[in-house]
């Protein structure tokens, strides 16, 4: 029996101490987190709107099934960790895309910055 292939986009995503493993596949857009559905992995509704935001940019909403394994950090960085995963795997699908237009892949402007004695 022969097995169909089925294209898969992968890529990583990272957010304070979270990282998301994130797999997109052509399908009508169910979005599975660690086993779970989104809705039930992520309870509030801004942290879905933060999974969600990639696919609204894009235009992409029901157009990918989105398989995640996500690890570390609390809720919120696993929610951009996602985000960030889905922003990647969307660029690899289509890298013509108007996701860069987003913002999606720019850290906070003080992210990097040490303060030391005596500076502020």
């Amino acid at each position: 029996m022969a097995a169909s292939k089925v294209t898969e986009f992968v890529a990583t995503g990272r957010r304070k101490s979270a990282v998301a493993r994130v797999r997109l596949a052509v399908g009508s857009g169910k979005i599975v987190v660690n086993g779970r559905s989104v809705e039930n992995y992520f309870p509030t509704e801004v942290l879905r709107g933060m999974v969600a935001q990639p696919f609204n940019t894009s235009q992409t909403a029901n157009k990918f099934d989105t398989r995640v394994n996500v690890a570390g950090g609390g809720p919120a960085g696993q929610a951009g960790a996602v985000r960030h995963g889905i922003s990647r795997a969307l660029l690899l699908a289509s890298p013509a895309g108007s996701i860069r237009r987003g913002f999606l892949f720019s850290q906070p402007a003080t992210f990097g910055f040490k303060v030391g004695p005596g500076i502020l």
